[in-house]
């Protein structure tokens, strides 16, 4: 038995992302910009340089950041 996903509110900050859009964040005290790739219910997975990556200690080019981490360019 399968029970039915209960629709939560999406906050105008969230509902306003884009696939592509830049932003910059935070990690390990370097600034850091890359671009949505996938937007999630929490977070979004971002597209960084390969460079960004090896200093935040990332293992790809792929890393995930809250909604509440990130600004827009």
């Amino acid at each position: 038995m399968a029970f039915p996903r209960k629709e939560k509110q999406v906050s105008d900050f969230v509902a306003a992302r884009r696939i592509d859009e830049e932003i910059s964040f935070v990690r390990n005290d370097h600034e850091v910009n890359g671009t949505i790739y996938k937007i999630l219910e929490n977070s979004v997975i971002v597209a960084i340089s390969s460079k960004d990556a090896e200093i935040i200690g990332a293992p790809s080019n792929m890393t995930v950041v809250s909604h509440k981490n990130y600004s827009v360019e």
